[in-house]
């Protein structure tokens, strides 16, 4: 199965890199542009490009991958899934349309709930106690696919969104696999 990966923050690295580890055909890997950081403003790679580089996986950099030029790309690549994780960029249906079994999005909270962008942070901003990670199926709205699994976590007391976001990422990784081997069984709900 050839898939494309698209995320860009921290929170993707483990999805990715689960992918590769555990002997997925990644073909190319999509992220928001390099963007200027620290004091000196210098451009900086985000870190699923640096990811990509160390597993040898060509990386794809588009103001809007639904442009022209985006969808160009992703269509040579003939990809039979696409996976996101914490993308940044809404696909549009071109996009969706491109990969043979769709687009599978790992997404940092209990589905419906928090959608859209900082979910770990609504969800400390609101007090919950429990939250967790969903994989879904990508539409054209934002966070609105069919839920195909989810994993709850516990917050702990005094944590931080970046200590949840980084945990979270750890199970959303585990689940992307567990939700790959039931799709290819034939066994996700």
């Amino acid at each position: 199965m050839r898939i494309v990966f698209m995320g860009t923050p921290q929170f993707a690295v483990p999805s990715f890199e689960a992918l590769i580890g555990r002997g997925y055909q990644v073909v190319g890997a999509f992220t928001q542009p390099d963007r200027p950081a620290g004091r000196g403003h210098q451009l900086a790679s985000c870190p699923v490009k640096a990811a990509a580089a160390r597993a040898g996986v060509p990386v794809f950099q588009f103001q809007k991958i639904r442009s022209d030029e985006g969808v160009e790309a992703l269509t040579s690549l003939s990809p039979d899934l696409c996976v996101t994780a914490a993308f940044g960029q809404i696909l549009s249906q071109k996009v969706l349309d491109i990969p043979a079994l769709g687009t599978i999005n790992v997404h940092a909270s209990l589905l419906p709930a928090y959608r859209g962008a900082a979910p770990a942070n609504w969800c400390l901003i609101e007090g919950e106690t429990v939250t967790g990670v969903t994989t879904m199926m990508t539409d054209k709205g934002i966070d609105t696919g069919d839920i195909l699994l989810q994993r709850q976590a516990p917050v702990a007391p005094e944590e931080t969104a970046g200590e949840l976001l980084a945990r979270l990422s750890v199970i959303g990784a585990e689940l992307l696999l567990e939700t790959l081997e039931k799709l290819e069984a034939g066994t996700c709900p």
